[in-house]
Formats: C-alpha cells, structure tokens, sequence
C-alpha cells in the first residue's frame, strides 16, 4: 500500500497483462515508472510505443530526436499497457571516430553514417536529417536482408580480388617472357657488330631490366593490395558471421555498416587494379646502326603493347525469360536500355510504351513503371539509389531515386542535343548524340568536359558503356565499336560483321555487344579478337551483363519476343 502523501516508486512492467487492484488498471508514465515515481499517463507516443506522463509530454515534443513522433491526446491514447517490443540492451562500445569520449548511439539515414549523440546534436538534427536511436532499429538486422546482401558483397569482392590476381600473374609471365625473347634477340643482333655497342647494348639490357622489376614490383603491389582486401574481407566477413550467430545486433549493425564502406572504398582500388598495364615487348634493331654505328647513339628500343586477358571459351548453360509486357502498355515493348540496379532489380526502358520500369527478377515481374510523354532511349545507374535516363526528343536526362517498388522522379538535366546512349563512371556520364553525330563527357551536374565529333569514328553512335580508364562506342552505320580513353583518344576499334546495338562491360574488361545477325558477341579489352557467345537471339538490341550469377540480360526489337527480357547464363 502507498504511503499517504507520498508517490509510490515501484517498478512495474509494460508487459503485464493481468493486474492486481484498482491503481494497477490505470495507465501510468512507462519512462517515469523505469526510473522515478509513478504518475498517471497523458498521452501516448505511437513511435515509441510507450505512455507518457504530461511532462515526459511535453518534452517529447521538443527533443531532437522525437519532435516528429506522432503523438495522441489523452482521449486519443490506448487506454491498456501493450507488450513492448523487445529492444537491443544499449550497451555501446565503439566510440565515435570524430568525438573519442562518446559512444555511436545513433544512425542517420539521410547520410548514411553512424553517430553519437554529439554528432547528431551538431550535424543530424532533426530538421534535416531522419535520425535513429540504434537499439530501436537494429533487431532487424540478426538475418535480416542486409545481413544477407553485404556478406554476399564480400564474397562477390573477394572473388574479384582472386580473379584480378590470378589474371594479372598470367599477363606478367607473358610480359616477363616476351622481355626474354626481346633480350635474346638483342644478343643476336648484338653478335653482328664489334666491341663499340657494348655501352649501348649494357643501355638496353637495363631498360629491359628496369621494366622487368617495375613488372615484378606492379606484381608484388598488385597481391600485397589483393592480399590485404582478401584479409579484410575475409576478418569482417567472420566477425559479421558472428556476431549473427552471437545476436550481437548493436555490434552487427555498425559493422555491416563499417563493411558497406569497406566495399565502397574497395570497390575503387580494385577496380583500379583490374586496369593495370601490362605490356609485351619484342627487340626491334636499329638497322642504321650497320651502316652509321659511330652516328647512332642506341641499339635499339623496347616497344610495348597493351595486353589484356584473352578471350575465355564460354558456353551458354541456361536460357530463361521473363515477361515485360503489362496492361498499361499500348504497344509491343521495345527495351532500347537497361541497367542492374541491384543483383535482382533490372531497370529497362520502354521505348515503344514511353515508359521506363523496374523488373524484379526473383519474381519475374515489373514492379513500378513512370510514364514519359515522350520515347525514353537509355539509363544509367548513377548511384546507390539513382539512375538516369535519356529523353532524345526532348533533349534532356532525366533523374530518378529509385527503390523496390517505387520509381521517384527527381531533378532534370537539360542538353544541347538529341541525347541517346548514357553512361555514368562515378561523377561523370558520358552522352551520345545524333544529328550531329558526337560524344561528351560531363560531370552529373551537366557541366561540359569534352566533346568529340569525328565521321571517321562517330556516324551514329547509340550506345555506351564505361570502366575506370576507358569508353567503349557502338556505331550502327560504321559497324564499329570504337574504344576511347577519358581525353576522346581513340585507342582501339573492332569491325563487327553486321551493326552494332547495345553493349555492356564485364568484370574481366572484355565487352559485350549485340550484333544485327542475331548474335551476340565478347570483345576482348583490346578490340583485337572477339568471338560469338550466344547465338539465334533475333535482332538482340539491348544488354547488360551480371559478374555476380554470369548472366546476360537481353532485349530483342522483333514480335513476340520484343514482350520479353532473356537471360543467358553463361559459363565463367
């Protein structure tokens, strides 16, 4: 029983279904009742789910991170206590990179980034920012989507640092070799003449030398880089395992976080590593020397080209297609354009339809469409939440966020002509235009970088597709795919056999292409050989290739199956 005059301070739990006498059936303060006297209920926060005194109230209202909780009157509120929801104990262990002596508390999701108390005070407030308190949200991250997708990631970069890795040993035992063989016939050469190029023939030797050790150098920084990913990869993935197996959510949570901006910064350097330059060399003689040897001042010189990894035997192992066509559509679907969002979100555009959609391919179905009044031709991914697609005929790229189920329009970006084929390399896109025929580079904001309008390479360029050091060009009337660096230098060019269509790049740095014979086609990263990997696919127009389930995604331009999207999965 209370004593008279002063405030009952017993604990009593939100959890309680049955309750003892009259002063139990009332509905009390649930954070008072945690820690001081117990006073009767005002109000009820839906957000927390938990009854408020009027005080307690009040300040709900003004707190940073309740200000916007939806709170009911006491007429309004439950009138019984409900279960609460079982929450993560915060005990928080990791301080906060930018204030030492505070705990990370908080997530914001705005941002992306993990907080204290200091940091959202300062920077995350709730006027600008969708704050959380990090027990209130983590118990969906123990087997949770995430959970699933990031260790899934690591194990997708750490295949890739592998592979990158073993490639790369390949290219430097046929650069080391072909350094030998140029050696030997340095020797050769060198037998033919007397004793005055023994200087110029110790000049060479070291060249050759020299380039031999930056290869074995570029090697060893290449599986040091490798190495340390691997590890890293491999430590956060253990530690992500167990903290599952564990239920550690607070822990698990931050370090899924810490991992998905580990994968980020990965993704920089070994995509990087993946372009590494490796060349072949041959011992060119200078024949003058025979005649003039007291005039020249070398024996000869190293000449190097780039190699790249040679065109794999791949075999088509499954076909499968998923249906397009939806009861909005007016016509039969023509997908000029598409992207992989995510590893089963395909983004297509519809040009016959005007119509841009979302195809989740673990269902098989289109989830979201947006509506154009005019033909949309290509998109792009431009980041984790966002893609852009081209309006030709209205001359501008037109933003949107994008989720599961929802396509939201954002900003658009006006251009100074008929824009088709796009691109996007983190902060920049690479357009194609028609009539005039030309390319640019710009930043996303629009900003022009360069422009290239050449007839011997540019007649009618549809399609783009990029990596960190170059861009690949289709060209229909030219029957070409032209390769260019980020200055527009043209550096290869492959003659395809019928035009062009669509093309995409794969992990290793070869291209895919769609071909008007009704095949589809790899090209090495070098444009010096290609062959067919799929063939009898009628007027293939758009592709996009998947590294993670070696999958191509097609479109074709010819009825029925323009109603379809195809899958071909292929061996590695």
């Amino acid at each position: 029983m209370a004593v008279p005059g002063k405030k009952a301070t017993k604990q009593f739990s939100s959890s309680t279904t049955s309750m003892g006498s009259d002063e139990d059936l009332k509905v009390y303060c649930q954070p008072c009742d945690r820690d001081g006297p117990r006073l009767p209920a005002h109000g009820y926060c839906t957000n927390c789910a938990e009854h408020l005194c009027e005080t307690c109230f009040t300040l709900h209202r003004r707190h940073t991170l309740s200000r916007h909780h939806t709170l009911l009157d006491k007429t309004n509120m439950p009138q019984t206590l409900s279960p609460a929801t079982p929450r993560q104990p915060d005990n928080f262990t990791k301080p906060c990179p930018k204030h030492n002596i505070e705990m990370i508390k908080f997530y914001c999701h705005d941002h992306k980034a993990l907080l204290c108390s200091v940091c959202v005070t300062l920077e995350h407030t709730a006027t600008s920012c969708k704050v959380n308190y990090i027990p209130d949200i983590s118990g969906q991250t123990i087997n949770g989507t995430e959970y699933q997708d990031v260790l899934k990631e690591l194990n997708n970069m750490a295949e890739r640092s592998s592979k990158i890795l073993q490639n790369m040993k390949k290219l430097n035992e046929v650069s080391n070799k072909s350094l030998t063989e140029a050696l030997t016939g340095i020797l050769k050469f060198r037998k033919e003449i007397n004793q005055r190029l023994d200087e110029l023939e110790r000049h060479v030797k070291e060249a050759a030398k020299v380039i031999q050790e930056d290869n074995s150098k570029n090697l060893k920084t290449v599986e040091t880089a490798c190495g340390d990913v691997l590890k890293s990869l491999k430590s956060s993935s253990d530690v992500i395992k167990h903290l599952n197996t564990s239920k550690q959510a607070n822990d698990l949570f931050m370090e899924l976080k810490h991992a998905e901006q580990m994968i980020k910064d990965y993704e920089q350097s070994v995509s990087k590593l993946s372009e590494y330059e490796v060349k072949e060399y041959k011992f060119e003689p200078n024949e003058a020397i025979s005649n003039l040897l007291a005039k020249e001042k070398q024996l000869g010189t190293l000449k190097g080209r780039l190699l790249s990894p040679a065109l794999r035997s791949r075999q088509c192992l499954h076909v499968d297609k998923i249906g397009i066509k939806t009861s909005q559509d007016g016509n039969h679907c023509f997908i000029t354009g598409m992207t992989l969002h995510t590893p089963d979100l395909l983004i297509i555009t519809d040009y016959a339809n005007m119509a841009i959609k979302i195809v989740d391919i673990s269902i098989k179905s289109v989830q979201a469409r947006h509506n154009f009044d005019s033909e949309p031709y290509d998109v792009t991914t431009v980041t984790q939440n966002e893609v852009a697609v081209t309006l030709p005929f209205r001359k501008t790229i037109q933003f949107f966020s994008v989720s599961r189920k929802n396509l939201q329009k954002k900003h658009t970006l006006q251009v100074d002509g008929k824009c088709f084929g796009i691109s996007c390399h983190k902060d920049k896109m690479v357009v194609s235009y028609l009539n005039p025929a030309k390319i640019q580079i710009l930043l996303i904001n629009g900003t022009v970088l360069q422009t290239i309008q050449d007839e011997n390479i540019l007649k009618n360029p549809n399609n783009i597709t990029t990596s960190d050091n170059y861009i690949f060009v289709s060209d229909y009337l030219l029957k070409t795919v032209a390769k260019l660096n980020w200055q527009c230098e043209v550096t290869g060019k492959y003659v395809c056999t019928a035009g062009p269509q669509g093309l995409t790049m794969s992990d290793d740095g070869t291209v895919f292409v769609c071909i008007d014979n009704n095949t589809i086609e790899e090209i090495s990263g070098d444009c010096s050989e290609g062959q067919v990997v799929v063939k009898d696919i009628e007027y293939p127009q758009a592709v996009y290739w998947s590294a993670e389930t070696c999958t191509l995604y097609t479109s074709s331009r010819v009825t029925p199956e323009c109603d379809f999207i195809k899958l071909f999965k292929l061996s590695k």
